[in-house]
């Protein structure tokens, strides 16, 4: 399980990143806000915990610019026990949970283990690239939390791209399954059902969704994040 700690003390950072290590995680660490957020942009993490306890002004800003950027990592916020105000905002901005200082270690990794286990369980059926949310077990695709309509070779192509993302899919593959042992030899088939998925995307304000490798096949690709240069408090 990959974790981000985002702590300014150091012998805390240290102590928290040598805990998790020796329980088989495999955290990252920032020690800072910038650093942090940088981090939390362009890698996927089961957990983060940010310390809004710090001397800097900007944790509930980075918990700001993660909820804005639709991380999907569950966050658990560190508080000092008179910051109520922080622990009820921070809540309100997404965070899943809080700790108070000084804390214990079991306690802590009790938690974050609590917060991954029921993230999965939320996220179990649904996958999200950006801001398309692909529900696998309602057959559902919402783009903008926006539903949009697919047909049902139109949602399961969208669904396997979706299913191995970064992936090139060959027309073949594609064919292979929808069709099975049945399959067409029609590669205008899985073109026409493509055209047609990225029309309702576009529509939909999800241009350039489904790309094409040609010679090759199609994929989806996860969302590039740019690095954050600054962090307004």
């Amino acid at each position: 399980m990959k974790l981000l700690i985002i702590e300014d003390s150091e012998p805390l950072r240290k102590t928290l990143v040598k805990g998790f290590c020796e329980l088989g995680f495999f955290p990252e660490h920032a020690a800072n806000d910038l650093k942090g957020l940088d981090l939390a942009l362009n890698s996927d993490f089961d957990a983060i915990i940010l310390d809004i306890s710090q001397p800097s002004p900007h944790g509930i800003a980075t918990l700001k610019h993660l909820r804005d950027a639709r991380i999907n990592s569950s966050v658990l916020i560190l508080v000092n026990k008179n910051q109520y105000d922080d622990r009820i905002l921070g809540l309100n901005l997404g965070a899943a949970d809080y700790l108070c200082k000084p804390f214990s270690f079991e306690e802590l990794h009790g938690r974050v283990l609590t917060l991954i286990r029921r993230s999965r369980q939320i996220n179990l059926n649904a996958i999200e690239i950006g801001d398309v949310v692909i529900d696998t077990q309602l057959k559902q695709i919402r783009v903008h939390n926006h539903e949009v309509v697919f047909t049902p070779l139109e949602y399961s192509i969208i669904e396997q791209l979706a299913i191995n993302l970064d992936r090139v899919l060959s027309t073949e593959q594609l064919l292979s399954h929808l069709y099975g042992s049945r399959k067409s030899n029609n590669k205008n088939t899985i073109e026409a059902h493509i055209s047609s998925a990225r029309k309702k995307l576009k529509g939909a304000g999800a241009d350039n969704f489904i790309k094409t490798k040609r010679s090759f096949g199609y994929l989806i690709r996860k969302p590039s994040v740019k690095t954050i240069e600054s962090i307004d408090a």
